[in-house]
């Protein structure tokens, strides 16, 4: 099954990347509310650019001076199924296998724009109507990353 790795990522502003394994590279959205198991909660999901497949487990403190500075850590990870749809459709229905996201999820382009979708929960039993999302950095957390500059970006 493919990957997916969600970083919470503390830069100028913070946001949440998700990032799925699909056509051999990590297809990336910058979520800036970050991910939620509330059905309710649609979250802009904003297409990036590509990363390298490498990039999944990264963390680590991006340096100043190079795109993304400040402290990226891995909010959630796991497998995912592609049920239904592609990104050249426009639409994707996605069951995740991770620590925090389970169930079905949609991904779906916004009408005549290329670059902006929503990202939302579909109601299942992993449904949770009280989430509230918890960072994963924390101070202790802090204390065990390096200054590293990804290797996409050295490239």
């Amino acid at each position: 099954m493919p990957i997916f790795v969600i970083h919470e990522h503390h830069a100028k502003r913070l946001h949440f990347d998700l990032r799925l394994e699909i056509d051999g590279v990590l297809k990336s959205f910058a979520i800036p509310k970050g991910p939620s198991m509330n059905p309710r909660d649609k979250r802009l999901a904003i297409m990036v650019d590509d990363h390298p497949l490498s990039y999944a487990n990264f963390e680590g403190i991006i340096p100043e001076g190079y795109y993304g500075a400040g402290f990226v850590v891995i909010w959630d990870k796991g497998t995912f199924i592609q049920e239904k749809g592609s990104i050249k459709e426009g639409i994707l229905e996605l069951n995740f296998y991770g620590n925090i996201l389970k169930g079905i999820f949609i991904l779906k382009q916004i009408k005549n724009n290329d670059k902006n979708w929503l990202f939302f929960k579909k109601k299942d039993i992993f449904a949770n109507y009280n989430f509230k999302l918890k960072l994963a950095l924390t101070e202790e957390k802090k204390k065990t990353l390096n200054e590293r500059i990804p290797e996409c970006q050295l490239e």
